[in-house]
């Protein structure tokens, strides 16, 4: 899903078609306010404002952030947010709006169901952002990189403008009561609104094996899950980890064996609908998922390149043109990411995927979204980041072996999205793209050598 490349335009697309468009809901907030600061100049950002339920909410956001000439040229973008552990209303209000905005751009115009995809990484923001998706009618909540099993209760909750409350890892916590969550929708209400109850949206966690399916039911209780995402290693984005040692083949990337496949006949017997994911954008897989007894397929690598993504124009290009010349390379980093999961990455000149462009790059991280939550000595709660100036990460206590090839995944993805950082000397932050491994077959959607695709002829292809 990357930041903002399934984006509203693509998902709406994709749902008018009569499938299921997801947009991603990583980096939300920080797309939505640097959308503003852009200048809106299509309007849709103002547009989805306006039908936003509370006003005054909405009004804050423009006074902060919207420029109607667009910003000047080497102007650097506003931050966004302050991540913090304890309810920030101004982060609050962010992802409740940038949720919102975006589900109602990708619901405009037509009645199908819609989706977001989440991050289970990216704790901090997701309950704002889930209550703004379920204000503009989001059907379906996708999330992966974890498990995710406080979300079918908070959906549950949020769905009546309760109180919900979610688990943060913090490493170094005895107990989850020292991590807790909280969001109340209450706070935010504003005078006049008075709908009822909102549509709780399905949940459908990404797994990577039968065993993990299992795990999850058996944890979440007094709620539901109504499906899976079976997602495989050669998917684009984060990775499950091998599991047992880790084994590198001579690249240096994971060596992934039967261990990390899943047994679909023991995912089939839980009862629930699943979807296969990594590999399935041909009509061949996803015959061959129907005949596995799947419900469908997910497919992010050829919808990416497809015209109405948001990968930058550019970046489309040098990659289908890498594809259909023979010259394409993606491969499983596996200290690219600071999460420690594995993460695909696809070879681009210019991008953060040659050493050159990695080692000259001035170490900051003042985004944040992947940053490790830790207790302190005094006990207080602290953040750190593996991809941030190596003295103040082992200042923090990290270890520095950590640090090693480790890139800012969160700064790289907004450029790969259009969206690109400007630092005090005037350069850019630099992309990373990451694509799943079959983009290799990307040929099947370009006709006589056609690299400008739309979603709808992915589709038609897939499902043949």
């Amino acid at each position: 899903m990357g930041v903002a490349v399934s984006d509203s335009r693509l998902a709406r697309a994709v749902s008018m078609a009569g499938q299921l468009g997801v947009v991603s809901g990583t980096g939300l907030t920080q797309m939505f306010a640097r959308r503003l600061q852009d200048g809106d100049f299509t309007g849709e950002v103002r547009r989805a404002l306006s039908n936003f339920p509370f006003p005054k909410m909405a009004q804050r956001m423009l006074d902060v952030f919207y420029q109607p000439e667009g910003r000047e040229e080497n102007q650097p973008y506003k931050a966004a947010e302050k991540i913090e552990i304890k309810s920030n209303r101004w982060a609050d209000e962010l992802g409740i709006i940038a949720g919102f905005v975006e589900i109602f751009l990708a619901k405009e115009n037509h009645s199908n169901p819609v989706g977001i995809n989440l991050l289970e990484k990216i704790q901090i923001p997701h309950l704002p952002i889930l209550y703004g998706a379920m204000l503009a009618g989001v059907s379906v909540v996708i999330m992966g990189a974890g498990i995710p099993t406080g979300i079918p209760g908070a959906l549950d909750a949020m769905a009546e403008h309760k109180p919900a409350s979610y688990c943060i890892q913090i490493k170094g916590a005895t107990s989850c009561t020292d991590c807790i969550r909280t969001f109340d929708p209450a706070d935010f209400i504003e005078e006049g609104f008075s709908a009822g109850p909102l549509l709780r949206p399905d949940f459908l966690p990404i797994i990577s094996t039968d065993l993990l399916a299992t795990m999850l039911l058996r944890q979440v209780r007094n709620s539901t899950i109504e499906g899976f995402i079976v997602e495989s290693h050669i998917a684009g984005g984060h990775n499950a980890p091998p599991r047992g040692k880790m084994i590198l083949d001579d690249e240096g990337q994971p060596v992934y064996g039967v261990r990390d496949t899943a047994d679909l006949q023991n995912i089939a017997k839980l009862g629930l609908p699943f979807w296969l994911a990594g590999g399935y954008g041909s009509h061949a897989k996803f015959q061959e998922a129907l005949d596995c007894g799947a419900a469908g397929v997910q497919v992010g690598t050829p919808f990416a390149l497809c015209r109405e993504s948001g990968f930058s124009a550019h970046v489309k290009h040098e990659l289908i043109s890498a594809v259909l010349a023979g010259k394409s390379r993606v491969y499983t980093d596996r200290l690219a990411s600071p999460t420690g999961y594995p993460f695909k990455v696809a070879d681009v000149s210019g991008t953060l995927s040659e050493p050159a462009v990695f080692e000259s790059r001035r170490r900051v991280c003042d985004l944040g979204l992947l940053r490790e939550y830790y207790v302190r000595e005094n006990g207080t709660i602290g953040f750190r980041c593996a991809a941030e100036p190596v003295e103040a990460y082992v200042a923090k206590g990290g270890d520095i072996n950590n640090t090693h090839g480790r890139k800012c995944i969160c700064n790289a993805l907004l450029s790969a999205a259009g969206k690109p950082q400007i630092r005090a000397d005037g350069t850019y932050e630099p992309e990373i793209i990451t694509i799943g491994d079959d983009v290799v077959n990307i040929g099947l959607f370009c006709a006589e050598g056609n690299t400008d695709f739309t979603a709808m002829h992915v589709i038609k292809t897939i499902l043949g």
